[in-house]
């Protein structure tokens, strides 16, 4: 029987609001490189996995700042060369540069319309629920600005435990902290290598949430595009 219902945060629970497509399309406009946001979903989204990949060999957060640099400027060609630019090394630093700090002054998070709808329905059918992310903010306050936090009975990261998605300490601690053995836990995640192989590490029910459908290959574990359909998997 399921007792407990996890959930990552970025791309599972919540996005970037401003949308980041909108945000880097009107960075790039400034460059003289004209794209619709909308080409800009699926390029940052490979990016996005170029980034938990490399966060598994090391965190980003702990490299140096020339190692981070190097790493968000990789970060940033992937983006552009995905959505059919290629650009000069020169041009391509000073992108990146304003865009992390446009990013830095504007960006917010909002939750899927989905989220609280189905937060609220696991908490009225008395299953624990629990946020495990890598994120690096305080998420507590993050989610009490958004309507979360009644719903939410426990939140670990990386600073309390001193380990990254897919360590298996960090999912051993989300299973403590929600009092359950695993077998009786769902993990729902954007990543296939840091959570779906993560929670499948410590023997819990993965769950792949593909919101932009752009794993359609992926059938070793269920994968759902909407929180919606997660209904099914807790009987």
């Amino acid at each position: 029987m399921i007792k407990a219902v996890i959930f990552d945060w970025f791309n599972t629970l919540a996005h970037y609001e401003p949308p980041r497509e909108e945000v880097h399309s009107r960075v790039l406009r400034d460059f003289g490189i004209e794209v619709e946001p909308v080409k800009l979903v699926t390029p940052l989204l490979k990016a996005d996995k170029y980034f938990y990949d490399e966060n598994i060999k090391k965190p980003i957060r702990n490299r140096t700042q020339a190692e981070q640099k190097e790493f968000y400027v990789s970060y940033e060609d992937i983006v552009l060369k995905s959505a059919g630019f290629r650009i000069d090394r020169t041009i391509l630093e000073q992108v990146q540069t304003k865009s992390d700090q446009l990013f830095s002054k504007i960006v917010d998070f909002a939750l899927y319309e989905d989220v609280l709808p189905v937060l609220k329905s696991l908490k009225l059918n008395k299953l624990t629920v629990g946020l495990l992310t890598n994120f690096a903010k305080d998420m507590t306050a993050l989610c009490r600005k958004l309507g979360a936090e009644p719903y939410i009975d426990f939140i670990v990261t990386p600073f309390e435990t001193g380990a990254d998605k897919p360590d298996p300490i960090i999912f051993r601690a989300a299973l403590y902290k929600a009092n359950v053995r695993a077998e009786e836990a769902i993990y729902v995640g954007d990543q296939y290598k840091s959570d779906i192989l993560g929670a499948r590490g410590v023997n819990m029910h993965p769950i792949l949430i593909d919101r932009y459908n752009i794993a359609p290959d992926v059938n070793d574990c269920p994968r759902i595009t909407s929180l919606n359909e997660l209904d099914k998997f807790l009987k």
